[in-house]
C-alpha cells in the first residue's frame, strides 16, 4: 500500500466519522474529489452546494451541476452577492473571510434543513503555506477540511482524482474573481464582468493555466511557463490585446513571473509593490 493510499484510507474514515455531510463544491480539482469519496463513502447521505455569484465564472456552475449529476449527488446552489456589502466591496486584506462568513453561513442553513451533520470544504494541506484568511472563519463556524486532516497535497490530490477517472484532475486551481484584484482595490460587477470577459477569451484560445489580474487601466496576464511564447507570439499576441481593450483595459501586460495562484498575497509580504 502507498502512502497515498494510507491517506486515502484515512480520508474514507474521516468523513465516514461524519455520519452525513454537506460539501462546498466549487467543481475544482480538490472539491471534486471531496464530493467523490464522500459519495463513495455516504452515498444519499451527502449533498454539495456551490456559491453562485459574480465572483464565479458561469461556466464553473455549468461544471459543477455536471460532475455532481454524475456522481449522482443531491446539488444546492445558493445564489448570493457579495458585493451588498461595502464592507466587501471595498476589497480588505481579509475579504476572504467576510466572504467565507456569509457563504457558510448560509451553508449552515442549508445543511440544518436537510439533517446533515457536518460541513467540509476542499482545502488541502499545501492551502496552510499561504494567506488564507478565510480560514479563519471556516474555524470559527466549526466548517471541516478533511483532506487536510487527511494529509493531502494538491498533487496528491491530483494523482487520486486521475486514478478514480475524474475529469478535474489536470484543472488549474480555481479561485474567485476577486482574487484578481489588489487589496484596496474597489471590487464593482463591470470589473467582474471584465476580467470574466478576458479570461473566458484566454480559455477559450486553449490556454488551461491562467489568471487576468486588474490593475486599473492595464490588465496583467499570468499563464503557465509553458504558455509565454505562444502568448506573446503573432497573430495571437495582437489578438490578445484588441480583445482585452475591447473589454475595457488600455494597456495590457504578461507577467514574466508566469501564473501563481494567490500573487496578489505578494504586495502584503513587499509593500514596494502596487
Amino acid at each position: 500500500m502507498t502512502p497515498l493510499d494510507d491517506k486515502l484510507r484515512k480520508l474514507r474514515a474521516i468523513i465516514e466519522g461524519y455520519g452525513s455531510l454537506l460539501v462546498a463544491f466549487s467543481g475544482g480539482v480538490d472539491s471534486s474529489l471531496l464530493l467523490k469519496i464522500a459519495a463513495d463513502t455516504l452515498g444519499d447521505r451527502v449533498a454539495a452546494f456551490t456559491d453562485a455569484s459574480p465572483l464565479h465564472q458561469s461556466w464553473e456552475l455549468a461544471e459543477a451541476r455536471e460532475l455532481a449529476a454524475g456522481l449522482g449527488v443531491r446539488h444546492i446552489v445558493l445564489v448570493g452577492d457579495e458585493l451588498a456589502s461595502p464592507e466587501f466591496a471595498a476589497n480588505p486584506p481579509e475579504r476572504c473571510y467576510l466572504c467565507k462568513s456569509v457563504i457558510f453561513g448560509e451553508a449552515a442553513k442549508v445543511a440544518a434543513e436537510l439533517g446533515l451533520n457536518e460541513i467540509a470544504d476542499g482545502s488541502n494541506l499545501d492551502d496552510l503555506g499561504d494567506y488564507r484568511p478565510g480560514r479563519k472563519a471556516l474555524a470559527e463556524m466549526g466548517i471541516k477540511s478533511p483532506l487536510v486532516e487527511a494529509g493531502l497535497t494538491k498533487a496528491e490530490i491530483r494523482e487520486a482524482s486521475r486514478e478514480l477517472g475524474l475529469p478535474t484532475w489536470n484543472r488549474q486551481p480555481l479561485a474567485c474573481l476577486a482574487s484578481r484584484f489588489p487589496y484596496g482595490t474597489e471590487i464593482t460587477r463591470q470589473r467582474l464582468q471584465q476580467v470574466e470577459a478576458c479570461e473566458t477569451f484566454l480559455r477559450d484560445e486553449g490556454f488551461t493555466t491562467f489568471r487576468v489580474r486588474y490593475h486599473g487601466d492595464l490588465a496583467r496576464i499570468e499563464v503557465s511557463a509553458a504558455g509565454l511564447e505562444r502568448l506573446t507570439c503573432s497573430p495571437l499576441r495582437q489578438k490578445v490585446s484588441a480583445r482585452f481593450k475591447a473589454a475595457g483595459f488600455t494597456y495590457v501586460t504578461v507577467d514574466l513571473d508566469g501564473f501563481r495562484s494567490g500573487s496578489m498575497n505578494e504586495a502584503l509580504h513587499n509593500p514596494d509593490i502596487s
